[in-house]
């Protein structure tokens, strides 16, 4: 989700700038927004797959820490304890991870254009958190570092410390996890009830099913065709675009047909358009795509510096000898 989360706040983003009178509020509240979506996201395969979204994912799910070889299955669910933990620990502390960044970030901007006196309690009091939380940080990033290399050299049986804290630990899916899921999702879509519950429900799952399945698979190409988009419309890109865009448009071909030395095109594409004879040795030029003999359009460039047909500029350079059957 940690990849999703940006790719969503520039969707946002844009519907908001395009039109803010109706969007605006989805800019404003996007972090409670995508909590709660979030949120019920997590419980969703928590509960039917042990697992949070981007575990499930990797074919990845949750047991409890202490379990041995009698792994349960996936379609059991964790413990209330641990499924609790492990939802309040995937939700709610990168929700408050990333308000306090956005505190320390307004907090930073205040302090250098702030009103308040320098001798202020408050001044002081937010100028030694400021000072603080770089320490604070710090020494977050580098418990999940420690946790990480210690994975690695086999030392601890966690990648990250919130596993631990939930009290859980990460395993692959069985062949017996699979046909158990697999199981699981065929009953619940054969089931044919009436009840006006079980219709809410089922609603409900395919709500969710919809948002995991567009999330995954449909967000990260739509939002590739947005940040093309922004980057085209963007302010720094502008004299790019009018460097492309406003160039001068070329003028028609200045044909030459009403001057008694101009070339006229024969109404049989083997002909020389200079002597009006079948093309020996054809040569194409260049700048127009025109054909002639070579001997006809080698003296006419040589001595006018055009071509004979449009009036394009030419050079004995831009001749291009042709090897065909008929030359």
């Amino acid at each position: 989700m940690a990849a999703v989360k940006p790719a969503l706040q520039h969707l946002v983003k844009v519907l908001a700038e395009s039109n803010p009178g109706r969007y605006g509020f989805l800019w404003h509240w996007f972090d409670e927004i995508y909590v709660l979506l979030d949120l019920l996201l997590q419980q969703h395969y928590l509960a039917r797959c042990s697992a949070s979204f981007s575990e499930n994912f990797y074919s990845l799910k949750r047991i409890p820490m202490g379990e041995g070889r009698q792994q349960p299955l996936a379609t059991a669910g964790l413990p209330k304890r641990q499924h609790w933990k492990s939802l309040l620990l995937l939700v709610l502390v990168p929700y408050l991870k990333g308000k306090l960044e956005k505190l320390v970030s307004s907090l930073r901007e205040e302090d250098e254009y702030s009103i308040h006196p320098p001798s202020s309690s408050w001044k002081r009091f937010y100028r030694a958190f400021l000072a603080a939380y770089p320490y604070v940080n710090m020494t977050w990033e580098g418990w999940f570092l420690i946790q990480q290399l210690c994975y690695i050299l086999g030392k601890a049986e966690h990648h990250s410390p919130m596993l631990k804290l939930a009290g859980v630990r990460l395993v692959r899916l069985t062949a017996e996890d699979i046909q158990a899921l697999e199981k699981k999702w065929a009953e619940t879509t054969s089931s044919q009830t009436h009840s006006f519950t079980s219709r809410v429900q089922s609603a409900l799952r395919k709500a969710l099913g919809g948002i995991a399945f567009s999330l995954s698979t449909g967000l990260s190409v739509s939002v590739f065709f947005l940040q093309f988009l922004d980057w085209w419309y963007s302010s720094e890109n502008q004299e790019t675009i009018k460097s492309l865009t406003a160039l001068p448009t070329p003028p028609p071909p200045v044909h030459l047909e009403h001057e008694p030395s101009s070339a006229l095109l024969p109404s049989l594409k083997t002909v020389c358009p200079l002597c009006r004879k079948v093309r020996v040795n054809a040569t194409a030029l260049a700048t127009s795509g025109f054909v002639f003999c070579y001997r006809c359009i080698y003296s006419y460039v040589k001595a006018h510096q055009r071509c004979p047909v449009t009036g394009y500029a030419t050079e004995l350079q831009h001749l291009v000898k042709l090897y065909s059957p008929e030359s």
